[in-house]
């Protein structure tokens, strides 16, 4: 071999078949806790996002309630969803010009969807359903299992 060639065999870098094989395995470990800690905050998510359109639902009844009883009309809110309507907590009352939420969620039956109309409305998420009744101008847990959810 001449001096060219041999300069050319000590500069040439490449990748050994060990240090691939390690590379796709630390890429393989990373993925295999990365997955499944993603569906999990994703779910955490829409639990959250559940949590919100409540609170925001509860709170939206107290400050009708109050208006209410500032006008000396003190009967009680019945509904939170108009007649037909493809939404959830659009309305009190069937009256739309006051509506609890201002952005209200479209009704569906998947996870992380609101559903319902007159006094019960359902939450679903990965771990089940809750059910919420409106009675006496609140909205409380009627059934299911709501752990990472109830008031």
């Amino acid at each position: 071999m001449n001096g060219l060639q041999m300069k050319y065999l000590k500069s040439k870098k490449a990748f050994t078949l060990i240090e691939l094989l390690f590379v796709i395995m630390v890429i393989g470990i990373l993925s295999a806790i990365a997955i499944p800690k993603f569906a999990v905050t994703r779910n955490d998510a829409l639990i959250t996002k559940g949590k919100n359109i409540l609170s925001s639902v509860r709170s939206a009844i107290a400050t009708e309630r109050q208006k209410r009883v500032l006008r000396g009309d003190f009967t009680a809110i019945r509904n939170l969803t108009c007649n037909g309507s493809t939404k959830v907590f659009d309305c009190f009352d069937n009256d739309a010009s006051n509506p609890p939420l201002e952005y209200p969620p479209t009704s569906c039956n998947k996870v992380g969807c609101w559903s319902g109309s007159g006094s019960s409305y359902t939450f679903y998420y990965n771990g089940g359903t809750c059910t919420y009744t409106l009675s006496n101008n609140r909205l409380t847990v009627n059934s299911g299992g709501c752990p990472p959810f109830d008031e």
